[in-house]
């Protein structure tokens, strides 16, 4: 019993998700992923970039606070990026939008 509402659950979250989603996302393709990834590695760069030039400009001194405020602020987009890539990969797995096969357009 418990077994066969797990995959009632699961049925039912899949239509759920998919009437709601699919509707409002384009269908996509592997390089429609590309500016995507692209956009989530130049924000690591510049978070890793800042951390990497505020241990340059201080040594081994306490960063100013303005400074951590700068490297905090690198770190909330580059996590938000993360973020929004994952739960368009979730989306993705569970089937929750069409995507196009192969290399087509």
């Amino acid at each position: 019993m418990k077994n066969r509402l797990l995959i009632e659950l699961e049925t039912l979250r899949k239509s759920i998700n998919r009437d709601i989603i699919n509707p409002m996302v384009p269908e996509l393709a592997l390089e429609d992923l590309r500016p995507l990834l692209t956009m989530v590695a130049r924000a690591r760069a510049d978070y890793v970039k800042e951390l990497l030039d505020l241990a340059s400009r201080t040594g081994s001194d306490a960063p100013t606070l303005e400074a951590v405020h700068e490297l905090q602020n690198r770190r909330i987009v580059f996590q938000e990026l993360v973020d929004a890539v994952n739960a368009l990969e979730t989306v993705i797995q569970r089937e929750y939008m069409d995507v196009k096969t192969g290399r087509n357009k």
